[in-house]
């Protein structure tokens, strides 16, 4: 073989491996990229979910200093166990918020409330209230259960 063929060869194979280590150095910034933002969205997640469980607790504890309506804390603790544990709203004592939720969900709320007849607002307001008497004992208890329920660390957000 003719050195100048044999030269060729060698700065074409050098050339290859200099563009093969650019790719290959490329596409480690990219995995490193990729994992630092998911560690950031992890850290994200587990921030919320840690915010939620809060929220969760206090709530709970207002129920038991009776600083909150029961069928308020219920709408809103059904509301966050969809996103943190989805699986407790089938489990006694904790179906008592998905139960009150369900026959209280076609009453206005917010806006909708300010803007509704105010014959109507009185009469589900006093269904609510009577929703709330007939199960404000299984409210409290499982307001007492979630404020000191064990809620698993590793669990990702729904």
């Amino acid at each position: 073989m003719p050195p100048w063929l044999q030269w060729t060869l060698i700065i074409a194979g050098l050339a290859i491996i200099g563009l093969l280590l650019a790719f290959i150095r490329r596409q480690l910034k990219l995995l490193g990229d990729d994992r630092r933002r998911r560690q950031k969205t992890e850290a994200l997640q587990r921030q919320r979910r840690e915010h939620m469980i809060e929220s969760i607790r206090v709530i709970a504890l207002a129920v038991e200093e009776d600083q909150i309506e029961t069928s308020e804390a219920c709408l809103r603790l059904k509301g966050l166990l969809d996103h943190v544990a989805p699986e407790l709203l089938e489990r006694a004592p904790f179906q008592i918020f998905l139960e009150v939720h369900e026959k209280l969900k076609h009453m206005p709320t917010h806006r909708a409330r300010r803007q509704a007849d105010p014959e109507l607002l009185a009469t589900m307001d006093e269904e609510r209230f009577a929703v709330e008497a007939r199960h404000a004992e299984a409210i409290l208890e499982a307001a007492r259960a979630i404020r000191h329920f064990p809620f698993p660390e590793s669990a990702p957000l729904r």
